[in-house]
This record gives C-alpha cells, structure tokens and sequence, in this order.
C-alpha cells in the first residue's frame, strides 16, 4: 500500500511539476522586443506554430552573399526602431483558405512574463490585424501555460542584464 501510494506521488511530481513551474499568460500579453526595449501588445495564439512580427518597410538586402532585412518596429508610446537582422531561413506559411506565402525569418529577443527568448520570428504586414505580434506554440512550448478566458496575466520583468543581449 506505501509503495502504490509513493508511485502515485511520483507519477504526480513528475507530470504536473512541469505545468507548475510554466508561467500563466492570457490570450493577450504585454511583450518586450529585446534589447531595443519596445513594449507592445501581442496575441498569444497555440494555434500558430511559429511568431509572427508586423514590419514596417520590409528591404531584403544581400550582405557578402547573405540576406538581410532591414525593418522598423514601433510600440504604443509611438517610439519606433530600426532593427538590421540575418535572415536565418525563408518559411513558408500556410494562410487561410490554403494559400502560401514565403516570409523572412529572423531572430528575435522577446520578454513574456518573466521569461527571455531569442526565438525565430517571421516577418510579415499584419496592418489589417489588431496586434502586431503574434506569439505562436515554438515560443510558448515549455515554459507558458495559456488561459484563454483572461488577457494581461503576466508583465514582461525580464531582468535588466539580458536587454544588453
């Protein structure tokens, strides 16, 4: 009887441990671009795979037979930044209604609640939506947990150090 008891204990840290441990977010969140420190509001969306950033001026330039983008953010205060990034790949998106679409993918430092990333980022014009940032599952996997129900669950207090990234 201890021993069936002390396997169901186990069994319990070690399943739901790691849901403990993840930070809960809504499906809206205050996020941070890193190290430019822009604060602006995202969707958190497990039905996107990867994230997607709104870009102003999208220009693909080469670098030594590299490609580049060279784009602008710009957060609710109205500051905007100028960020120059390698582009790492070309994803290939599947929109609505079975079409496809090529974007730059690049990498990004992003602070969700309590937690730095630098992830991949595709760049795309999302003026027509509400949010320019959607925070798609590769980020969210492992370390967040969304409540759909409830929106700005979790302030972006990623410490000072990693915005020198």
């Amino acid at each position: 009887m201890f021993m069936k008891k002390l396997i169901i204990l186990l069994s319990c840290y070690f399943f739901v441990s790691p849901v403990l441990a993840a930070e809960l977010v809504g499906w809206l969140e205050d996020v941070r671009i890193l190290p430019a420190d822009l604060l602006i509001k995202a969707k958190i969306d497990t039905g996107a795979k990867t994230t997607s950033l709104n870009c102003d001026c999208t220009l693909i330039l080469d670098n030594n037979g590299q490609k580049w983008v060279r784009f602008s953010i710009t957060d609710f205060n109205r500051k905007t930044v100028w960020f120059e990034k390698k582009v790492t790949r070309m994803a290939i998106i599947k929109r609505h209604f079975g079409e496809t679409q090529q974007r730059p993918v690049i990498k990004l430092g992003i602070c969700l609640g309590g937690i730095y990333k630098q992830t991949d980022v595709n760049l795309v014009d999302r003026r027509g939506m509400n949010y320019q940032l959607l925070v798609g599952r590769q980020f969210l996997q492992g370390t967040h947990v969304v409540d759909p129900g409830r929106t700005f669950l979790a302030k972006p207090t990623c410490e000072a150090e990693i915005r020198r990234d």
